[in-house]
């Protein structure tokens, strides 16, 4: 369905909502737009709609704007949302829903943000935990950006911050089961 508004033409999915409900397990109906969300969120200054109106367009059914959003990629899970909703509305689930259908449905506007989000999360079920090193290499090589962060790459280096090496988390086979576990 669409609907015509100052920006154009809107696509409404009336199934949207019930979507992310099911697949969050959030309950998205109860949020009654209080702004508690949004007034204690620390990632909101960097958002192009702020957590409350993501919540509000997914409501709406306004698919193609949340998907196409960078809120979704900004927030850092911080969980002060989730923690102070007075409603009990758990928007870091709803969140990380909205991620994995962006990418799913290749709807991420940034495709290095994309790209970040596969290789971070690929590293965390190789090794079970991060490895920043072979991160930002795998990132660089994937992009094609391989010498804008050189100098302060090195400096880095030299420092010792970074582990040349990826150390194993002991229980990996656990971590895979997680993995296993989200894909179904």
């Amino acid at each position: 369905m669409q609907y015509i508004s100052k920006e154009g033409a809107l696509t409404i999915d009336a199934r949207f909502g019930a979507q992310v409900k099911e697949k969050s397990g959030a309950e998205i109906d109860r949020c009654y737009q209080c702004l508690t969300c949004s007034l204690g969120c620390p990632s909101a200054f960097a958002m192009d709609y702020l957590p409350h109106q993501i919540v509000r367009m997914v409501q709406l059914g306004l698919r193609e704007q949340v998907l196409t959003s960078s809120a979704i990629w900004v927030c850092a899970d911080c969980q002060a949302c989730a923690t102070r909703c007075p409603h009990d509305v758990d928007l870091v689930k709803i969140m990380d829903v909205l991620r994995e259908i962006s990418l799913r449905d290749e709807m991420v506007k940034e495709r290095a943000v994309a790209d970040f989000h596969r290789i971070f999360l690929g590293n965390i079920e190789r090794w079970g935990r991060q490895h920043e090193l072979s991160l930002i290499l795998k990132l660089k090589l994937k992009t094609r950006d391989l010498f804008s962060d050189l100098r302060p790459g090195v400096k880095i280096l030299m420092k010792g911050k970074l582990k040349l090496l990826p150390v194993r988390f002991k229980a990996i086979k656990s971590v895979r089961d997680i993995f296993q576990r989200a894909e179904r």
